[in-house]
């Protein structure tokens, strides 16, 4: 079985090529131009990570949002559950760019953080 993926790691975008045996084990990678490329397939299709942004609300500030993202990697399959975490946390103004919105989300070892500076209005 083939599967072709393009790579998302640097700008080259290469077409990164994987060859399976029928159990499913990688038996070949090609089309990657660097080891980065050959790193990233290997992850994808064995254990997915992202990084999540999204919004949370704030009170007194400018914007009723403050933009906020994982402080690291979380698995692709805990999305969901983590926007379901972030949509019920709301914050008061002043924030600061990067500070802990919260911490070890679900679990993971991993931060909310606020990705804007957002000052207090009155």
């Amino acid at each position: 079985m083939k599967i072709e993926m393009p790579c998302i790691v640097c700008p080259m975008s290469c077409h990164i090529e994987i060859e399976k045996d029928e159990k499913g084990n990688i038996t070949s990678i090609k089309g990657n131009h660097c080891l980065r490329g050959k790193h990233y397939v290997l992850k994808e299709l064995t254990h997915p990570e992202r990084i999540l942004t999204s919004t949370v609300k704030i009170n007194n500030a400018l914007y009723p949002r403050c933009p906020v993202m994982t402080s690291g990697f979380v698995p692709k399959e805990k999305m969901l559950d983590l926007m379901k975490i972030i949509k019920d946390i709301e914050v008061n103004a002043p924030v600061l760019i990067n500070e802990v919105i919260l911490k070890d989300i679900d679990g993971l070892n991993v931060d909310i953080i606020a990705t804007r500076t957002l000052e207090k209005v009155r």
